[in-house]
């Protein structure tokens, strides 16, 4: 009897600590599942916010480019802005001048009217009578009408002159005061412009000092390129003269019936032989390009040629942006750059006229370049950074 006993408060003791352990078991399943639930949830929530990180960097980087665009904007309106105040500021000079001038006229004009009145009022009126009178011939009554003719003629002159000078002085004061009235406007809107542009900048660095480390080392790069940029726009206006000349020279030689070896000057050719483009107008990022690259095995060191007859605008080696870069003007209006060229490769000046097909440098990296390779640009007139077209509808 104590043995069945015995067997049962031992089972009674194993089955009591089965159901422990298996609430045991049950319970940190249960806190694991939870656990492992929770870590989902954060592991989703962590994924969510890298997102939303990602988001606002791309958002941050947009941001920047609107307003660089806005910057650029503002930038161009102001140099126009600066060369109508130029234009003007030479206007009303040339308008106080020829006052002045007319001015002086009109003086000297004035004075020989008053020394004729006068000497016609001590003398007394004199008619054409007495001087017919007054002849002892035929021949001086003839002498005298002429001399009398002549007088009245002069008179006449003197009057109108007078008159004349006058409404030109009158006119030139309205040119005055009109060129006056749209500098002061210009010079208003310009101050405008300037402020617009201050708190674009401004607006700029905010969104800047948002970025990540490696962003900000590739905005610092653009920023660079847009400085480059604006050094180059200025060395293409200070060069439209020649270039213009060039062009009349051209197209006043091919109407005379001579030609330019067989070459088309409307009609390109690719600069680098025997590679393709590789980078299109937007980068892979989606960041606007404005240019094709030419890239592949062995390119580095080969020929890059002038795509058309042209006029060298400006060589250059920058150490930034570009490297080494050489921009043609063309005939038919366009402009071509070509940039990241080998050191000491440049085989062309500014100034230089060149034929289509001719070597202009050999392809390289530098300036801000990640490998060998040629970027293409072509620009329409007149030939500065906003001008940039796709070249592919240009490129066989």
């Amino acid at each position: 009897m104590k043995k069945i006993i015995h067997e049962i408060i031992s089972v009674i003791v194993i089955l009591i600590f089965l159901f422990q352990t298996s609430m045991v078991f049950a319970t940190s399943t249960t806190e694991l599942n939870s656990e492992k639930e929770e870590n989902n949830k954060e592991i989703k929530q962590q994924q969510q916010d890298l997102k939303n990180v990602q988001a606002t960097k791309s958002k941050t980087v947009t941001e920047i480019e609107q307003i660089s665009n806005q910057i650029n904007t503002y930038e161009t309106e102001i140099e126009e802005l600066n060369g109508k105040i130029t234009t003007l500021s030479g206007q009303i000079k040339k308008s106080e001048e020829e006052i002045k001038k007319a001015k002086k006229e009109y003086d000297e004009q004035q004075e020989l009217l008053n020394e004729r009145l006068v000497t016609m009022y001590e003398n007394g009126e004199t008619t054409y009578l007495d001087f017919v009178l007054s002849s002892e011939s035929l021949a001086d009554v003839l002498s005298n009408y002429f001399l009398v003719s002549e007088l009245a003629s002069y008179d006449t002159e003197l009057l109108e002159k007078i008159e004349a000078q006058k409404n030109k002085i009158e006119e030139e004061k309205k040119k005055l005061e009109t060129s006056q009235n749209e500098l002061t406007t210009t010079k208003s809107t310009k101050s405008a412009k300037q402020t617009q542009l201050k708190s674009a900048k401004a607006k700029k660095n905010e969104y800047v000092q948002e970025l990540s480390e490696d962003e900000k080392e590739i905005e610092k790069k653009i920023e660079q390129l847009q400085q480059d940029n604006k050094a180059i726009d200025a060395k293409i206006r200070v060069a439209q003269a020649a270039i213009e000349k060039a062009r009349k020279q051209r197209n006043s030689s091919n109407s005379s019936g001579s030609s330019s070896g067989g070459k088309n000057p409307s009609g390109f050719i690719r600069p680098v032989k025997g590679y393709s483009v590789t980078t299109g107008m937007y980068y892979s990022s989606g960041r606007y390009h404005g240019a094709v690259d030419f890239s592949g095995s062995g390119i580095s060191g080969k020929p890059v040629y002038a795509v058309a007859d042209g006029y060298v605008v400006t060589t250059q080696a920058l150490r930034t942006s570009y490297g080494n870069y050489v921009i043609i003007a063309h005939y038919n209006g366009l402009y071509t750059l070509y940039a990241h060229g080998q050191a000491g490769s440049i085989s062309v000046h500014a100034g230089q006229t060149v034929t289509q097909g001719q070597q202009i440098m050999r392809v390289g990296s530098t300036g801000n370049s990640t490998g060998p390779h040629l970027h293409f640009e072509v620009r329409k007139s007149p030939g500065t950074y906003s001008n940039r077209v796709n070249p592919m509808s240009y490129l066989p």
